[in-house]
């Protein structure tokens, strides 16, 4: 089943929960703000995207400019700053099986679906 690791707020999430939803596929929606996803969960999700963890934070949210911009951090130390401030984890994440994809722009989550 899809996965979509979706934030209401986001104008790209809401986007691409519209587009999933008009394919007619079942899939599950994962508010990762209140669901937050543990460690390995997220160790799991950033091996489907074949990324390093960096390339998950949204670098210029003010969290990651005041604490950790500049900071030398290993990738488990930059997964728990997710963890610890899940509004850093960049979104949309769609997941169909073992491929995952961030759905920026919208023609990614097609390739995968």
């Amino acid at each position: 089943m899809i996965q979509i690791y979706h934030n209401s707020r986001c104008s790209k999430s809401r986007e691409c929960l519209a587009f999933i939803e008009e394919t007619g596929q079942e899939f599950e929606v994962i508010k990762y703000l209140d669901d937050i996803p543990s460690f390995e969960e997220l160790k799991v999700i950033i091996k489907k995207l074949g990324i390093k963890p960096i390339e998950l934070v949204r670098q210029k949210e003010k969290i990651w400019v005041e604490n950790f911009k500049g900071k030398e951090m290993s990738d488990d130390e930059i997964i728990e700053a997710m963890i610890l401030n899940p509004i850093l984890i960049e979104r949309p994440i769609i997941i169909n099986g073992d491929k995952a994809v961030i759905a920026r722009p919208i023609e990614k989550a097609a390739a995968i679906i």
